[in-house]
């Protein structure tokens, strides 16, 4: 996907706190901004629904070995 630059301004305390959770989680403070937009946008939460059902669906011979086809869930 293509990146395009925006620029933001905001207050020293609010630009100090995203520099703060961004190191926090490892990430740089765009990521960090990124992540927040798409979490906000439902983006992300999409991208994990897709995420495990693909993980499903890769390991689905697994589960049915462990637990068998018949397993009741809780």
């Amino acid at each position: 996907m293509a990146k395009t630059q925006l620029n933001v301004r905001v207050d020293e305390g609010t630009a100090r706190a995203a520099r703060e959770r961004a190191l926090a989680r490892g990430v740089s403070v765009n990521r960090y901004i990124e992540e927040l937009v798409r979490k906000d946008t439902g983006e992300a939460g999409q991208a994990f629904v897709e995420a495990a059902a693909d993980f499903m669906k890769q390991y689905e011979s697994v589960f049915a070995e462990e637990f068998g086809k018949d397993h009741e869930t809780r």
